[in-house]
Order: C-alpha cells, then sequence, then structure tokens
C-alpha cells in the first residue's frame, strides 16, 4: 500500500527502449555532410535496418572464422573487412568528431547472438565498424544517383543489394 503514493515516480520493468528513435538529427546531419542528401523518418528505419542486418551479417562470418581457427571467442581479424570498409570506417572516424553518431551506434550494435563470445577489442571496435557502413552506404547512394538529394525507395532497394552482394 505504500507504493500507492508514488504516482509517476513508481518503477517500470522489463521496458526496452526503442533504439530506433534515437540519434534522428545526427543521422540527419551525417547524411547531408557525407553524401550531400536529406533523409526523413522512413530513410532513417532503413538505414538502421541496413546496419543491423549487415552489422549481423559480418559478425556472423567473424564467429564462422573464429570457429574455422579453432578459437573460444571472435577478435577483431575475424571480421571480414576489406580495404574499402577499412578506409569507410576511418573516414567516420575522422567525421564523427563533430557529428556524435558513433555514441548511437554503441547502443545499436546487435547483441551478440552467436555461439562464441567477443574479445574487448572487437567489442570496442563494433560502433566504429557500424559507422563505416553507413559512411559506405552514403557514399554508394552518390554513385546510384549522383543528381539526387533524397534517396527513393527504389536507390535503397539498391543500396541493400549491391551491399548482400559484397558483405
Amino acid at each position: 500500500m505504500a507504493n500507492e503514493n508514488l504516482g509517476a515516480l513508481q518503477p517500470v520493468h522489463n521496458v526496452k527502449p526503442y533504439k530506433h528513435v534515437e540519434g534522428t538529427q545526427q543521422i540527419e546531419h551525417f547524411f547531408r555532410v557525407v553524401a550531400g542528401l536529406d533523409v526523413d523518418k522512413e530513410d532513417i528505419k532503413r538505414y538502421y535496418n541496413f546496419v543491423e542486418q549487415k552489422m549481423r551479417d559480418l559478425l556472423l562470418m567473424a564467429q564462422r572464422c573464429a570457429k574455422a581457427n579453432d578459437r573460444i571467442r571472435v577478435e577483431p581479424r575475424d571480421l571480414p573487412i576489406t580495404k574499402g570498409m577499412q578506409e569507410s570506417i576511418h573516414a567516420f572516424e575522422a567525421l564523427d568528431v563533430d557529428i556524435g553518431l558513433g555514441r548511437i551506434l554503441e547502443r545499436m550494435v546487435p547483441e551478440p547472438r552467436i555461439d562464441l563470445a567477443y574479445s574487448d577489442e572487437i567489442e570496442a571496435r563494433l560502433a566504429a565498424v557500424a559507422g563505416g557502413l553507413s559512411f559506405a552506404v552514403a557514399r554508394a547512394f552518390r554513385v546510384i544517383d549522383p543528381e539526387s538529394r533524397h534517396p527513393a525507395t527504389e536507390q535503397w532497394e539498391r543500396a541493400f543489394q549491391i551491399f548482400d552482394l559484397l558483405l
């Protein structure tokens, strides 16, 4: 009965924050700076889905590599990072000093749903890898249609198809 007086101070249990609401301004600013694009809320949902799926794909392949090498945890060398992806990660890190998207990506990277644990080094790098993916997909829109200021659904689908082929 003592808890009746708490009203709005009542603790809420088992509530997970909806991660797709965070960082709207940072994401909009990021796409403007990197590729000169204006994104809306639907684009941001597509962006979050893209990063989440591609990070899962990268981590799945990293797990397979670690298992093939008889390791008990996933190390940074297990991630299938290409030269172009590495350059995108570096570009993201240099740019993110002013934008702050990295802090949002740290909370957004999917929880490990793999059989092996992550090493501390890989935990520390996952947001940067997600940032590199973000940088690469933003630049991909400029390749798909250099004149477009607002990516259409068709352009998002093309970008996803390209990344599905490569990652």
